[in-house]
């Protein structure tokens, strides 16, 4: 069985990649504010296989510190500018599902909660239960104010207020089983895709 590595001190960690891993640190007190920031594990575990020797532990000859922080902080950036841009992409989704629903429908919550209202294909089928089941959670929900709000003060919780909490993934599934004459109005905002090409597009996201 083995067993759980002991605790170390940052400054133990710095000597640590100094002497064992041989990777070049020239601050050691920068070093060491890095793994206070970062941590070994997501420094470290996360971009070692890019600096070690190809089946084995050992770090290629030059490896410095400052390259695997700078790769750190290059996909932090990377990843927060996706993020933003994902947002954007989900609230603009969810806009135009809740309206053209709504336009179709009417804004009572037992439309968007009714199987009946989407493509109940039978490769669909699947894909609608699994959706009414995250429509039905969202409506159900206390953990938001605006949410409870409705309820209270209305007895319904209008389409476009329940996109707010669904995630992209629960919004492209939606969108996917919209009806066709639905899912073409919505199609249409995104420019240069045709309908198939932006499903594909979703999927992509969610990969």
């Amino acid at each position: 069985m083995i067993t759980s590595k002991n605790f170390s001190t940052f400054a133990q960690q710095v000597e640590s990649l100094k002497n064992d891993k041989n990777i070049i640190i020239p601050d050691s007190r920068y070093a060491e504010e890095m793994l206070q920031h970062i941590g070994y594990f997501s420094l470290l575990g996360g971009y070692k296989q890019l600096f070690r020797i190809p089946l084995t532990k050992k770090y290629k000859p030059g490896t410095s510190f400052d390259e695997i922080v700078a790769l750190y902080q290059f996909d932090a950036e990377l990843r927060a500018l996706f993020l933003k841009y994902l947002l954007q992409i989900e609230r603009h989704v969810g806009n135009l599902v809740s309206y053209y629903f709504i336009e179709l429908h009417g804004v009572s919550q037992a439309e968007y909660l009714n199987p009946d209202n989407y493509d109940n294909s039978h490769r669909n089928k699947r894909t609608v239960r699994g959706l009414m089941q995250k429509l039905h959670g969202a409506v159900n929900t206390n953990e938001y104010g605006y949410i409870n709000y409705y309820r209270t003060q209305y007895g319904n919780i209008p389409l476009w207020v329940t996109t707010r909490i669904l995630t992209f993934g629960s919004l492209s599934k939606m969108y996917k089983v919209l009806p066709q004459s639905l899912r073409t109005k919505v199609c249409k905002h995104f420019h240069s895709v045709n309908q198939r090409q932006l499903e594909r597009y979703f999927g992509f996201i969610l990969n």
